[in-house]
């Protein structure tokens, strides 16, 4: 395992930081306080390939490692969190949930357009009354025939306003627990689809948030993703993917802190001197410099893994559980070295304490992952071999073109 970064790792690095700072930091404040979802960024980041980053190539990606994956949601959440949840959503629950289930069939007809940026696409797991108890979910498939009909809502749904494509979850099986969940594609403009935004959030303003409503959807059983009764694995292989994007674009929250505190300590003067020589503001830069570090190291360890194959959920729920926490506390030392001027809309900390707050809830509560660590140190929780398991990076095969 290496711990340093290739040069095509760092000319990405550098290549979505440009991309952030021209095209999303000017425009991001008035997009928060609009609460407005800018699609033109969003094409924007198709046609530079970030919607396919760890793609392979015959379907319509740019070929890269996950490390890459990982580089494009911590420069992009260094821009603004909303552009990082659409990697998330887009590529890591999503797309790669369909390179690792799908077949051959199904990887043309969805994971190419998404890829490729020409579809839009989000994950639909959370329910109003299912969040992290995925097991009590009461949306429900019913097979009649060569068609599966699905009943049931949706919610905090990344990009469901917007997206072309939908891979949802719903019961074939009540009785049968988590073991009775399918995992279905669905594509706007089916019949009793219906899709909404969700207004007032604190954070993310910028992001599409909303709900998905399924009356009566007919659903073709070849849109089926994986077999009857694997939709609680394949749900939790791509959190194992999302949760790595969290954590990535938490280190990029925790490194705009970090340098934004920086700037402003060495220009702040106070009783004749910057700030940032008195000692107390040098413990909060060193605190900060210290989670960036630990971040970082844990993150891309999970990215690493990915690339060789390796089964990596404790290592992804590590990530994401210290990254998001060690972003909050960052932002919450950022606007205290900011004084009052951190705590307006005239800095960007502020912004970022409010995102931040959001990723120590999604794609698992903090509370959820202190407990899956604490199983896998008691052994009580050991991951087993899935049926098909996200498929290790090789730098000659994923270049290739259909």
């Amino acid at each position: 395992m290496h711990f340093w970064f290739n040069d095509e790792h760092e000319m990405l690095r550098n290549v979505v930081r440009e991309f952030s700072e021209k095209e999303i930091r000017p425009k991001i404040r008035e997009l928060d306080e609009k609460e407005e979802f800018d699609r033109e960024i969003l094409d924007k980041m198709a046609e530079m390939g970030f919607l396919g980053v760890c793609i392979p190539a015959r379907y319509g990606g740019a070929g890269m490692d996950y490390i890459a994956l990982g580089i494009v949601s911590e420069m992009l959440e260094w821009g603004d969190t909303a552009f990082r949840e659409t990697i998330s959503v887009h590529v890591a629950l999503n797309s790669l949930a369909i390179l690792q289930w799908g077949t051959e069939e199904q990887k043309q007809r969805w994971l190419v357009p998404q890829a490729r940026g020409e579809k839009i696409a989000c994950f639909g797991l959370t329910e109003p009354d299912a969040g992290s108890d995925v097991r009590n979910m009461r949306s429900r498939a019913v097979r009649k025939g060569d068609v599966y009909i699905l009943n049931g809502e949706k919610m905090w749904i990344t990009l469901a306003d917007v997206a072309d494509h939908f891979l949802v979850f719903a019961k074939t099986d009540p009785e049968a627990g988590h073991r009775g969940i399918s995992a279905f594609l669905l594509e706007r403009g089916m019949k009793g689809l219906k899709t909404g935004t969700i207004h007032g959030k604190m954070g993310a303003r910028a992001s599409n948030t909303g709900f998905i409503v399924m009356e009566d959807v007919e659903v073709p059983v070849e849109n089926r993703l994986g077999e009857e009764g694997e939709g609680f694995k394949i749900a939790m292989s791509a959190l194992d993917n999302g949760r790595y994007t969290v954590a990535a674009g938490a280190t990029g929250v925790i490194r705009a802190c970090l340098e934004e505190s920086i700037a402003y300590a060495k220009q702040r003067v106070a009783f004749g001197r910057p700030i940032a020589e008195y000692q107390l503001v040098q413990q909060m830069i060193a605190n900060m410099q210290q989670r960036l570090d630990i971040a970082t190291l844990l993150t891309y360890r999970a990215g690493w893994m990915k690339n060789q194959g390796l089964r990596n959920t404790r290592e992804t729920s590590l990530a994401k559980w210290y990254a998001t926490e060690a972003a909050f506390a960052s932002a919450n030392e950022a606007i205290q070295i900011h004084g009052a001027y951190g705590y307006s809309n005239e800095y960007n900390v502020e912004r970022y304490l409010r995102n931040a707050k959001g990723a120590v809830i999604y794609e698992g509560t903090s509370q959820i992952h202190t407990l899956l660590q604490a199983q896998y140190a008691l052994g009580y929780r050991v991951d087993k071999p899935l049926r098909c398991e996200l498929p290790p990076y090789d730098a000659e095969e994923w270049s290739r073109e259909a």
